[in-house]
């Protein structure tokens, strides 16, 4: 029977978790943080505080992935912390939300970048995201080798392009920061941040999509916690200079007043800016969306192996060594989530609430770890303890509660997704039960 290969080095993991974080984020969401935080400060102090956050996740999930280095990375955390429910929902929320969803937000802006002409309809934008979905499943399927040369490729040149803005930056000299903001009070404050931060962590979300990938890795249980951690500080360096190269760059109130940043910054320095950042866009999209279509799929295909999903997505390609139908199954929701939930404004909140609500319970799990399996075998681990995994829980903790106070619509729906993913958890263990029970009897009467 066939079985995943382990082909991937530290390097090919490093460039997935930086790859997984540095989407359209960067590019649009300054806009709205600049809206939500009208200070210069401030707005470097959210891009830090994202930094900081995605820091003390990656520690802690650095244990994490040390004890429990198998397929699945974050499902298998919350399976040995809470047990097969809570895991099962958390992929059930990976599939119908959180990277499907992603999926579909990332060949939306990819085909808004690729297509920027006013007149370009509805549909034609449509058929180009189709086509970025399509792309990108079938260089999946051909085997991790190609897929972490896919992932390698876009990830660098992402990377190359962010150089190239701050260097333009840099050479032009530093504008002194001025733009302040006055907040009435301390809920006044408390919102705004909170606002501010839905749009940091869709920025920085993705480190953790290397912990999935730990059953094709080489000596995962060390390499997945370096990748992690190596990638989330890559990530908020290149996050910080990007800021300060709009800020130098631009003035906020331009900021402010344009959603395409990055465009509008280099268009100050060259007349031909905005074709070229548009290009670096629809790259770093396309890149981003092949990694998600790369590593979620694993989830799927360590749910079925687990009975709490259809056996035939824990099926592994004979020629490619890949669980293929696991990849057609995302790549076909996120279609369909494109073609009828395709505003990328809209897709964001649900994404955010409910990836960051289980991030928060498999970060809380290494204090319970720390209870019940003190003996337990730990390559790596979290350095702080317990300060900077309380550091994580506490930060992701006040944003969930602060998100749920202010009653958003995306996180009722959040919500809903998930009390719906219990009945349907309950019909898949009863249907492997019957049919391990039917297995038994055909055994004992041959």
């Amino acid at each position: 029977m066939p079985k995943l290969q382990k082909n991937l080095n530290l390097f090919g993991l490093t460039m997935i978790a930086i790859g997984s974080c540095v989407g359209s984020g960067i590019f649009l969401t300054p806009h709205t943080i600049a809206n939500d935080l009208p200070s210069e400060g401030h707005m470097m102090m959210m891009w830090l505080l994202g930094g900081l956050i995605s820091l003390t996740g990656a520690l802690t999930f650095a244990e994490l992935a040390g004890m429990f280095p198998k397929t699945g990375g974050v499902y298998q955390y919350l399976k040995e912390a809470y047990g097969d429910l809570i895991a099962f929902l958390y992929g059930w929320c990976i599939l119908l939300v959180i990277t499907s969803g992603a999926i579909a937000a990332l060949s939306v802006a990819f085909a808004n970048y690729i297509l920027q002409d006013p007149d370009v309809g509805y549909w034609p934008k449509m058929g180009v995201g189709a086509l970025c979905i399509l792309s990108i499943t079938f260089a999946n399927i051909f085997g991790v080798k190609i897929s972490q040369l896919f992932s390698n490729f876009f990830t660098v040149a992402k990377i190359l392009g962010i150089i190239a803005l701050v260097v333009v930056a840099a050479s032009l000299g530093v504008r002194s920061f001025e733009s302040t903001v006055e907040l009435r009070s301390i809920d006044d404050m408390g919102n705004a941040f909170s606002l501010a931060l839905i749009g940091i962590l869709w920025s920085y979300g993705g480190w953790h999509h290397a912990s999935y990938l730990a059953g094709e890795s080489k000596n995962a249980s060390r390499i997945i916690p370096k990748a992690m951690l190596l990638g989330t500080l890559a990530v908020t360096l290149i996050y910080l200079a990007c800021n300060w190269a709009y800020l130098t760059l631009i003035p906020l109130e331009t900021i402010q007043e344009n959603r395409a940043v990055a465009a509008v910054a280099v268009s100050t320095v060259v007349d031909w800016g905005g074709p070229v950042i548009a290009a670096l866009i629809a790259i770093s999209v396309f890149g981003t969306a092949s990694i998600y279509t790369l590593t979620a799929p694993r989830i799927y295909y360590r749910m079925a192996k687990d009975g709490v999903f259809f056996g035939i997505f824990s099926k592994i390609s004979d020629k490619y060594k890949v669980p293929v139908w696991a990849i057609v199954l995302q790549s076909s929701w996120a279609l369909v989530l494109m073609l009828f939930w395709g505003l990328f404004s809209k897709i964001i909140g649900y994404v955010v609430f409910t990836d960051w609500l289980f991030m928060l319970l498999a970060g809380a799990s290494i204090f319970l770890f720390r209870k019940t399996r003190k003996d337990h075998l730990r390559p790596i681990k979290a350095w702080g303890y317990p300060f900077i995994p309380a550091i994580f829980v506490g930060i992701v903790g006040w944003f969930i509660i602060m998100t749920l106070l202010q009653g958003m619509d995306y996180t009722l729906a959040g919500c809903a997704l998930i009390g719906l993913g219990i009945p349907v958890f309950f019909i898949f263990r009863a249907n492997r039960k019957n049919i391990n029970k039917k297995e038994n009897l055909e055994e004992h009467e041959h």
